[in-house]
């Protein structure tokens, strides 16, 4: 049987599910960030979670209930609870209120427990509230780090130095609460970092400001085995995506390699399919993007048909000296590494809102590797091996 003649019997068996299975394991590996943000009603809880992780708990509406005063949101990779602040007229007090609340949420299974609180209060406060202490203190009491996030800054700029500025009322209250204090008598607030942040400008338009350094302070914060998971739920910080995707795709280029250690027809490319569809579904995942809901199953097989084995490697032999009808180890690395570079941006561009999830498919020619980016990879290999 001719070369030619076994081309669309192999890449029939390409399909979507090593795909699926590569995010699934990535899902699994990395597992669910959990934070909980308390704040009295108003004080812009739904506005941070959204400008931060991308996510409008609000509108979508899928806080499911614990118990009066707590709801808990959660996806794949991040889980929100959402914790009132104290009410005037409870039965219990501030921080007897609280251990209730965490003492429900200790009860619940491993994946939803509390790594990092954010203590949201309004930055036009001038003390915090006795309640508010109070429920600082008990978190402290149970172990959790606790950042303290002043929320609607109004930013201002210093017209020589162009720096930000706050307003000397503000001031004054970061001074308080740097060393608080009650008529002159200290006041123990047990909190890790203090965050000024806002999530637009005085205009209502823009970024806002201070939420990098929340996120930073965050991943500070955050028990070891769940900083993968809180840098994948985040939206703000696209280098640490890409420190945990490079590794994937060195590691898929490594298994192209193993795969193709005694060199194998062009025919027979689609063996390095499933290695690459797998390689695309963790990136996917480490990009927060949850295809699988985005495309249908037949446009995630059409994504493994157009970008990886045997269509790469009829498209870049031909242009190779030497290389002729096989692909061997050098080459297998270097395609799969480009690929998985290539797929690498293009998640980052849909990740960013920049580019359509349903246009891949008529996009990926913009970010396909080129002839170029292929022989780079192969002499990068000879380089690292000499």
């Amino acid at each position: 049987m001719s070369t030619d003649s076994k081309e669309p019997a192999q890449e029939r068996q390409i399909n979507e599910q090593d795909f699926l299975d590569g995010s699934e394991q990535a899902k699994s590996r990395y597992g669910r960030f959990n934070l909980a943000i308390i704040g009295d009603s108003g004080v812009g809880k739904s506005s941070l979670v959204n400008a931060v992780f991308s996510r409008d708990w609000a509108k979508v509406g899928m806080g499911l209930p614990v118990t009066r005063g707590v709801h808990y949101y959660n996806d794949d990779s991040l889980g929100i609870w959402d914790i009132e602040g104290f009410e005037i007229g409870s039965e219990l007090s501030p921080s007897d209120l609280l251990k209730s609340h965490l003492k429900t949420i200790s009860e619940r299974p491993a994946n939803e427990q509390i790594s990092v609180v954010w203590y949201c209060v309004e930055s036009h406060a001038s003390r915090l509230t006795p309640a508010a202490i109070a429920m600082i203190q008990a978190l402290d009491s149970a172990g959790l780090p606790v950042v303290l996030v002043l929320t609607k800054v109004d930013w201002g700029k210093n017209p020589i130095t162009k720096s930000r500025t706050v307003t000397h009322d503000l001031e004054q209250f970061v001074e308080w609460l740097e060393n608080p204090n009650d008529n002159g008598v200290p006041i123990t607030v047990p909190y890790e970092k203090l965050i000024l942040t806002s999530t637009r400008d005085k205009h209502g338009k823009g970024k806002g400001h201070g939420l990098g350094d929340l996120v930073t302070e965050t991943l500070a914060l955050s028990p070891e085995d769940e900083k993968d998971a809180f840098r994948i739920a985040q939206r703000l910080n696209l280098p640490w995506k890409r420190e945990l995707a490079r590794p994937v795709v060195h590691k898929a280029a490594a298994a192209a390699a193993l795969a193709t250690a005694t060199p194998i027809l062009i025919a027979d490319a689609a063996v390095l399919a499933p290695i690459q569809l797998a390689m695309m579904g963790r990136i996917a995942t480490i990009y927060d993007l949850e295809l699988k809901t985005m495309m249908s199953a037949g446009a995630l097989a059409q994504l493994g048909v157009q970008f990886t084995g045997q269509a790469l490697a009829r498209s870049f032999l031909k242009l190779i000296p030497g290389a002729g009808s096989v692909v061997g180890a050098s080459v297998a690395f270097a395609l799969t590494a480009a690929t998985g570079e290539a797929w690498l941006r293009l998640c980052e561009q849909v990740h960013t809102g920049k580019l359509d999830i349903k246009k891949i498919s008529e996009s990926w020619s913009d970010y396909a590797p080129s002839f170029l980016d292929v022989v780079r990879k192969i002499m990068e290999q000879k380089l690292t091996k000499s």
